[in-house]
């Protein structure tokens, strides 16, 4: 198990591979598609996500006395932001993204190119992985409704599986090419 611990930089995570089990400490910013659309249209992000960890995921978030509570925090299936994630990682410097089922060849080479890793969370479990989190310092967009908007989350030993790596190796891909060599071998 490595710990991957905030402030986060690419340095540490192009040391990452295609699957390490890693346990992230520290901010995760929220993004789904009016997140990923929205930046893909050139607006400007509310927050510095250079370095940071983008978990795609529509959490369900209730508001207390004293600020938020995280109830529900599972991952969204990553490939619908496939046509714009690539952009964003080179546009704003974000060094991970956080989802499930993976991304395509487009997001794979800007791992490559932009010392990015592809986290792998597991799904069905959002209740477990809110427990993960310890406090939301702040909630961005919150106009494009509360599961689009931008979500500013702490975490402390979030689990995650490293399933595309910054050296071009993809689980996702290695796992779909098998599958058709087996397929094409029962046909």
């Amino acid at each position: 198990m490595i710990e991957l611990n905030y402030p986060f930089s690419q340095e540490a995570v192009r040391k990452l591979k295609v699957g390490d089990m890693v346990l992230i400490t520290g901010k995760l910013f929220t993004g789904r598609d009016a997140v990923h659309k929205y930046l893909h249209e050139g607006n400007p992000s509310p927050v510095n996500l250079k370095n940071q960890i983008i978990y795609h995921c529509g959490p369900v978030v209730m508001k207390e006395k004293n600020g938020y509570k995280v109830t529900a925090a599972g991952p969204t299936t990553s490939i619908r932001e496939e046509p714009y994630q690539w952009q964003v990682m080179r546009d704003h410097g974000i060094v991970g993204v956080i989802g499930k089922g993976g991304m395509g060849a487009k997001t794979l080479e800007a791992c490559k190119e932009y010392g990015a890793v592809y986290f792998h969370a597991i799904g069905g479990a959002a209740q477990v992985l809110a427990e993960k989190i310890t406090s939301v310092s702040n909630v961005y967009l919150e106009e494009l409704g509360s599961p689009e908007a931008i979500w500013e989350l702490n975490v402390e030993k979030f689990p995650v599986v490293v399933t595309m790596d910054s050296h071009g190796n993809s689980l996702h891909k290695d796992v779909e090419e098998s599958s058709k060599a087996n397929l094409k071998d029962l046909l």
